[in-house]
């Protein structure tokens, strides 16, 4: 094997490699859901014990990559110039698994993120890389004017604080023509957890997730911008083993299914243009 990249990475910006041994070890099985053959040379190139640190892997994040897939291949068929916007992208592979010739790709991290994911993933002409926090207005500007958007938050928000991720949907809903806006949250008791220590391993303490909303509550948000034009919820479903089980009792249970992460996609279409 060549020589592999050491990561330096911690706090939150590790939590890409956290995503990238389940990603990528879900696209080695023979039964694997997602194919994601960069996932794989990517996760075999850095020199990281990520057993050690995140446990033995399991489908979770490819359940959610297949999810945000879906919806951006639906959102291109209709939009085939649209832009697509991955907030906190990290070494997500998305643009490998999605075949289109004419989209405009923007990806929004942090430096030390983009850093890495450089030493991987080429930026182009259709494919940018902005070294920003998502928080940084300023990669506003690289929107096209003209063309709806896709702008995704996975494993983003959070780690954020509520006023935060109100502030920045706010703006960006404002900001933007018309198009959609996709992003994971947990519930409360999971947040609760990760703000006294949650230890994903005995070698690894998962970074504080300060913002978490339960599935009942998702409505709420529509109203926090007058611009959104339709809101839907949209529960994991895991292909197989104890999770698969789980989550399908667990959101057959009316006292607990509202205790589950979820993904939400809000619609959204700027009325004062």
């Amino acid at each position: 094997m060549k020589n592999q990249i050491k990561s330096s990475l911690k706090e939150v910006p590790e939590t890409m490699l956290w995503t990238l041994h389940n990603r990528a070890s879900e696209a080695m099985r023979k039964d694997a859901i997602i194919k994601d053959d960069k996932c794989v040379e990517i996760y075999q190139s850095i020199d990281y014990d990520y057993e050690k640190s995140f446990g033995k892997a399991e489908p979770s994040h490819a359940v959610r990559s297949l999810m945000f897939d879906e919806e951006i291949k639906a959102f291109l068929n209709e939009f085939p110039e649209g832009t697509i916007v991955n907030l906190g992208e990290g070494l997500e592979t998305q643009r490998y698994r999605i075949k289109e010739d004419k989209a405009f790709w923007i990806s929004v991290d942090l430096p030390e993120a983009i850093e890495i994911r450089e030493q991987f993933i080429e930026p182009s002409q259709r494919h940018f890389h902005s070294p920003l926090s998502a928080l940084d207005r300023s990669w506003f500007d690289l929107v096209p004017e003209d063309q709806p958007v896709f702008i995704t938050a996975q494993g983003l928000f959070m780690y954020l604080h509520e006023e935060e991720v109100k502030a920045i949907i706010q703006d960006m809903l404002s900001s933007f023509k018309e198009g959609y806006l996709m992003f994971d949250a947990i519930p409360h008791w999971l947040s609760n957890k990760t703000m006294k220590g949650l230890k994903k391993t005995k070698d690894y303490i998962t970074p504080k997730m300060p913002w978490g909303i339960n599935r009942n509550e998702v409505n709420q948000i529509k109203k926090w911008s007058s611009n959104i034009t339709g809101l839907e919820e949209k529960p994991y479903e895991f292909p197989r083993g104890t999770q698969r089980w789980m989550f399908k009792t667990l959101l057959a249970i009316p006292i607990l299914k509202y205790y589950a992460p979820t993904v939400v996609k809000v619609k959204f279409k700027n009325i004062e243009e």
